[in-house]
């Protein structure tokens, strides 16, 4: 895998400035930069999606698998076993080679070599793609996944977001390409399947790419980090995995700054001396000429003169309540509910939320937890029981699946709120990383790191005094979700939380916990979280 002299923008925004990089086959590799650098934009490239302005990437004839951020299927009438099988096009290939047996029948002599060369072709990749054995690496890819069988013969449509993006990733593993682009795989993984899919990408014999904020998961796979510089538009390959790159880069950039630093001094040695030259006097032609000289030296090592990077801002939250919340803010009686054709997901369920308390739901795959949030919003209707609000509790609510933003509308129309004008609002989307023309852009060409920002500057902005949040450190850099954590343990209202991040959990404080599908309320524990964690799937309805 080959870039040369790549160039690419979008309008006046420049992602690529005659950016080269090679990769060698079977290389396992993290891709990595800040927001905006390109690194998505590098997948698509890839994949044929969209063109270069300028310069060459070449794959050769190597097949491309891809797995995004966001999950979308082209029919989500296919069942699960129908949209996983057609991974590997094993019956489109049978039914060409069978047209090719037809056709060499009635077909004209001077056509059976072309014909042939094709069946040949076409038996190859019946044997790349296993065809004799493909049903059963399939079911035991399924297996390792923990994807249940029950599912194999349900509608796509009647899945979670999170199984979707499970079942997107166990396709693309079964799809067999020589190149892997993995796009932030890990926000739907339970620990012991991660553990899987890391052994599986290791001992893969075909070239992965990732772009993660998981440095764990990118330490134990990659073996070389690509880099994609935001401020000079290049790229550079270091070898090594994440860590080793920090170290490196850090080492590039204190080199960096002493060469600038000492440029600086040289450009001013240089700029004092032309200066007491032109005011020397007009007799003094030795100094004059000696200016001269100096200030074309002078020219030539500004022009030189290496760019500084600068320093990239952060997200700044300050989530702080219109009004005091009530004593029991929200308070759920005997609640029962049941998605059409299928088992209760609960009985009775009942707790009361304390105000102030930061309260965490946990379960196994498939009990309920993004279902309890959308009943307790009025997204979901319950078969029974109540939901109670105090008349105080004023509530917000982050989906999982950022359901909140409207894709036809900018980054500043899905913001608008009541009682704050727009330059109030421009400031605030600045603290989220939207500047000048970017609140103009439409909410469907973001990336899945900026829409979550945008829909927790709608959380802000809602002042609320309750907050329900799913997952809502998905796509989000480790730092931005360090700082989303520390504002959420400051936040004076009360938090119920659906999140299989135990760093994120442990920074806001948890103090209880509520138990699925059983409904035991418990008090915050690590070990229990920890035993959570590994088997939540995070994919349940």
């Amino acid at each position: 895998m080959k870039g040369s002299a790549m160039n690419l923008s979008f309008g006046a925004e420049v992602i690529f400035d005659n950016a080269e990089f090679q990769l060698s086959d079977k290389d396992k590799v993290g891709i990595v930069g800040v927001n905006g650098a390109g690194k998505t934009t590098l997948f698509r490239l890839l994949l044929g999606q969209i063109a270069l302005d300028g310069g060459t990437l070449s794959v050769g004839k190597a097949r491309v698998g891809y797995l995004p951020q966001e999950i979308v299927f082209d029919s989500e009438n296919e069942t699960v076993w129908e949209y996983l099988s057609s991974g590997r096009p094993l019956e489109k290939i049978k039914s060409e080679l069978e047209e090719i047996y037809r056709r060499l029948e009635t077909a004209a002599e001077s056509e059976h070599e072309t014909l042939l060369d094709r069946m040949a072709y076409l038996q190859e990749q019946l044997d790349y793609f296993d065809q004799y054995e493909a049903d059963d690496i399939l079911l035991s890819l399924m297996e390792e996944m923990q994807i249940d069988t029950d599912l194999l013969d349900r509608p796509l449509a009647e899945l979670s977001g999170g199984q979707k993006s499970k079942l997107a990733f166990a396709r693309v593993l079964y799809s067999k390409p020589e190149i892997l682009c993995l796009d932030e795989p890990t926000n739907h993984l339970d620990a012991e399947t991660k553990d899987y899919v890391t052994s599986y990408l290791r001992d893969y014999k075909g070239s992965v790419l990732i772009i993660s904020h998981d440095v764990d998961f990118l330490n134990l796979i990659v073996h070389k980090i690509l880099f994609i510089n935001k401020v000079t538009h290049k790229i550079s390959v270091y070898d090594g995995n994440y860590d080793i790159f920090k170290k490196k880069r850090a080492e590039e950039q204190r080199n960096r700054e002493l060469l600038i630093a000492g440029q600086e001094r040289e450009i001013k040695k240089l700029e004092d001396f032309v200066q007491r030259a032109k005011e020397a006097s007009q007799t003094n032609h030795k100094l004059k000429r000696k200016g001269q000289e100096r200030a074309l030296r002078l020219e030539k090592m500004r022009g030189k003169l290496l760019t500084r990077e600068r320093p990239y801002r952060r997200v700044k939250m300050d989530i702080k309540p219109k009004r005091e919340g009530g004593k029991i803010p929200l308070a759920v009686e005997n609640l029962s509910f049941r998605y059409p054709g299928q088992r209760l997901l609960y009985r009775h369920l009942t707790f009361r939320l304390n105000g102030g308390e930061r309260f965490l739901v946990v379960g196994e795959n498939g009990v309920g937890k993004s279902t309890l949030l959308k009943l307790i919003m009025g997204i979901l209707k319950p078969a029974e029981g109540e939901i109670v609000f105090s008349q105080k509790t004023d509530v917000a609510y982050y989906a999982q699946e950022l359901e909140q933003l409207d894709p036809d509308k900018t980054i500043y129309e899905n913001v608008e709120t009541d009682g704050y004008n727009e330059w109030q609002l421009r400031g605030i989307l600045s603290n989220f990383l939207f500047y000048e023309d970017d609140i103009n852009k439409q909410a469907a060409i973001l990336s899945p790191g900026e829409k979550a920002r945008v829909v927790l500057c709608k959380l802000l902005l809602q002042r609320a005094n309750l907050l329900l949040l799913d997952e809502p450190t998905n796509h989000l850099d480790p730092e931005t979700q360090e700082i989303i954590g520390g504002n959420f343990r400051q936040f004076e209202g009360t938090i119920l939380v659906v999140s299989h991040n135990p760093a994120f959990v442990e920074q806001i404080g948890i103090s209880r916990m509520l138990v699925l599908p059983s409904g035991e309320i418990k008090d915050y524990s690590r070990e229990l979280l920890e035993y959570y964690y590994e088997l939540n799937t995070a994919d349940e309805q």
